[in-house]
C-alpha cells in the first residue's frame, strides 16, 4: 500500500501535509512512540505477575518461580523471532511495510491476551501465545525503527536521536508501572486486562501514522525505484523533486548503494569476514554490547522489582508497586539525561562509568541482604535505585547506538539485526532464570550480577574503540589503521586525528579501502568534486534552482 502523497503549491511532496523538518519530526514521533511501546511492554508484567487477581485467573504461576519466569520471558522469545524475521526478510519487505506489519501483529497479540477467559489450563496457554505474538511484532519493529529513522533523518542527529529513543524506553516502563499501580484499585479483571490492552494505544498510533509516511529513500534506491526515492528525498528536504540538491543527494546515495554491492543483497557469510573492514569483529562488538546490557541485570530489576520488594523486603503488593513506580521515575529521569552526555563524555567512558556504577550498586544490594534482617535489607532497595539510575543514563541507550555506528555500510543492516537478536536472546535468558535464582540462592543473585558487571570492565577497556565525534567514514579508517599497522583498535581510535572530508578521502586511498563507507567519497572523487559534477549537469537537464 503506497502512502498518500500530495504536493504543496510550490511543488513540494507532502506526507500528512508535512515536508522538510516537520516530516522528519513526524518520523521521529513514530520512532519514539514505538520505543515507548517497547518500554511499556518491558514493565507491564512486573505489576501484574504477582497481583492476586492475576494469580487467581492463572493459578499456574502461584508459588512456581519457573512458570512465573516463563510467562514473563516468553515475550522475549517472540521478540527474538521477530528480529530473526527481519534479519532474513527485512531487506525484501522494506522499512515501512515491516513497521506496519510489526504494529499489526502486536495488536493481534494483545487481543488474544485480553480475550482470555480464565477457565482451565487452556486460558494460560492462550495468554502465553498472545504474549509471544505481541513479542514477534515488537521484535520486528525494534529491528526496523532505528534503521528507518537513521535513513530518513539528518546524520548529524544520529547519537542524540537514538538516545532520545532510549529515554522513551524508560518513560514507557514508567507509564506501565503507574498504570499497573492505578489499576490495583479497580475490579479484579480490570487489574490485569486494562494494562495489557493499553498497549493497543501505542501500536495504533504507529499503525495509523505509517499509512501516510514515506518509505526509506535508501531502501527504494537499492530496489531501483528511483522516481519514488526522488519524491521521498524531496519531501524530506522540503524541496521540489527537480531541485538540484535533490539530484545531488540521489547521486550520492546511488554511489553508496553501488559501493555496498548494489541491490541491497548482502550474503550472511559477509558478516564473518575480517581484513581491513573487520566485518566480524565489528558485528561482535555491536552484539556483545547488547548481550552485556542484559547480563548486567537490568531486566532483573525492571521486570521483578515488585516481587523483589515482596519476597526480600517483606512489603505488601501495594507498597511494592508504589516503590516500583518510584524506581521507574528515577529510571526515566536519568535516561532523559543520556542525550546530554553522549557526545560530551563519549561512548567508551559512558560504558565504563555505567558498568562501575552498576557493579557497586549490586554489591550494595547483596551486602545489605546478607544479614537477613529487615533493617539492612532496606539498603538493598537503595542499591536497586542507584543501579537503575546508572543504567538509564548509560547502558540503556548505548547498545542501540554503538552497533549502528561501529558496523560498516555493507553489513550494517544485517549486523544491527544480529545485535537485536542477541538483545532478545539474552533478555529471555535473564528474565527466565531470575525468579529461579531469587528462590534458589537469594542474595547470591545480586552477587552474580555484580561479578558479571566487573567482568565487563576489561572487555570495554581493551576492545571498545571510541566513536564519539567521528563520522561513519572515520570509523572505517580506525579499523583499517588497526589492521594495517598491527595495533589495537582502541589505540588506533586514539591516534587517528579528527579529519575533514578531503583528509578522509586521502587516507582511504592510502589504506586502499575498497569495501567501506569511504567509497561514496572516493569512488567518484571527494564530496565537493561530486557536488561540482552534479551542479554542472543541472543546466543541461533544464532543472531550476
Amino acid at each position: 500500500m503506497a502512502p498518500r502523497i500530495k504536493e504543496s503549491d510550490s511543488g513540494v511532496p507532502t506526507y500528512w501535509g508535512a515536508s522538510g523538518r516537520m516530516l522528519q519530526v513526524l518520523i521521529t514521533i513514530v520512532a519514539t512512540t514505538d520505543f515507548l511501546l517497547f518500554g511499556y511492554d518491558q514493565g507491564v508484567m512486573s505489576g501484574i505477575i504477582s497481583a492476586p487477581a492475576f494469580i487467581a485467573a492463572f493459578p499456574e504461576v502461584e508459588n512456581d518461580s519457573t512458570y512465573e519466569g516463563f510467562v514473563v520471558s516468553i515475550y522475549a522469545v517472540g521478540c527474538f523471532l521477530g528480529a530473526c524475521f527481519i534479519f532474513l526478510f527485512g531487506d525484501k519487505l522494506g522499512r515501512r511495510r515491516s513497521i506496519f506489519l510489526g504494529a499489526s501483529i502486536m495488536i493481534i497479540g494483545v487481543i488474544l491476551q485480553v480475550a482470555t477467559v480464565p477457565v482451565g489450563s487452556g486460558a494460560t496457554a492462550q495468554f502465553i501465545i498472545g504474549r509471544c505474538i505481541t513479542g514477534v511484532g515488537n521484535g520486528i519493529n525494534t529491528s526496523t525503527i532505528p534503521t528507518y529513522q537513521a535513513e530518513c533523518c539528518k546524520a548529524k542527529n544520529r547519537g542524540k536521536v537514538i538516545c532520545v529513543e532510549g529515554s522513551m524506553v524508560a518513560i514507557g516502563t514508567l507509564i506501565a508501572y503507574w498504570i499497573d499501580y492505578g489499576c490495583l484499585y479497580g475490579p479484579d479483571n480490570f487489574t490485569w486486562r486494562f494494562p495489557i490492552a493499553f498497549q493497543v494505544v501505542f501500536a495504533t498510533i504507529v499503525l495509523v501514522m505509517m499509512i501516510s509516511l514515506p518509505e526509506s529513500p535508501r531502501w527504494l534506491l537499492t530496489h531501483h525505484r528511483d522516481d519514488e526515492a526522488a519524491t521521498v528525498l524531496a519531501g524530506l528536504n522540503g524541496l521540489p523533486r527537480d531541485d538540484p540538491e535533490v539530484v545531488i543527494q540521489m547521486n550520492i546515495i546511488k554511489d553508496v548503494v553501488s559501493s555496498s554491492g548494489g541491490g541491497g543483497k548482502v550474503p550472511v557469510k559477509t558478516l564473518v569476514t575480517n581484513g581491513k573492514s573487520q566485518h566480524l569483529r565489528r558485528a561482535i562488538l555491536g552484539a556483545s554490547s547488547q548481550m552485556m546490557q542484559q547480563l548486567s541485570g537490568c531486566n532483573a530489576v525492571i521486570y521483578y522489582f515488585p516481587i523483589l520488594c515482596q519476597d526480600v523486603l517483606g512489603t505488601d503488593h501495594n507498597l511494592a508497586l508504589l516503590l516500583g513506580g518510584i524506581n521507574m521515575v528515577v529510571y526515566a529521569i536519568f535516561a532523559s539525561t543520556s542525550f546530554l552526555l553522549i557526545e560530551r563524555i563519549g561512548r567508551r567512558k559512558l560504558f565504563i562509568i555505567g558498568t562501575v556504577g552498576q557493579c557497586l550498586s549490586m554489591v550494595l544490594t547483596f551486602a545489605c541482604l546478607v544479614p537477613g534482617t529487615e533493617g539492612p535489607a532496606k539498603g538493598a532497595a537503595v542499591g536497586l535505585f542507584t543501579y537503575i539510575a546508572f543504567f538509564g543514563a548509560t547502558w540503556l541507550p548505548l547498545p542501540w547506538l554503538y552497533p549502528a555506528e561501529i558496523n560498516p555500510l555493507k553489513t550494517r543492516q544485517k549486523a544491527n539485526a544480529f545485535s537485536t537478536i542477541n538483545n532478545w536472546l539474552w533478555n529471555f535468558f535473564i528474565v527466565m532464570i531470575t525468579p529461579v535464582l531469587i528462590t534458589g540462592i537469594g542474595w547470591g543473585t545480586y552477587l552474580l550480577f555484580a561479578v558479571l558487571n566487573a567482568c565487563f570492565i576489561p572487555i570495554i577497556y581493551f576492545f571498545y574503540p571510541e566513536t564519539a565525534g567521528r563520522s561513519l567514514e572515520e570509523i572505517d579508517l580506525i579499523f583499517a589503521k588497526g589492521y594495517i599497522e598491527k595495533m589495537s583498535y582502541v589505540r588506533a581510535a586514539k591516534e587517528l586525528p579528527i579529519m575533514d572530508e578531503a583528509q578522509i578521502a586521502e587516507t582511504a586511498r592510502q589504506y586502499d579501502l575498497t569495501d567501506s563507507d569511504i567509497e561514496n567519497r572516493s569512488i567518484n572523487g571527494s564530496y565537493k568534486e561530486k557536488r561540482q559534477q552534479d551542479e554542472e549537469l543541472v543546466p543541461k537537464t533544464g532543472l531550476q534552482a
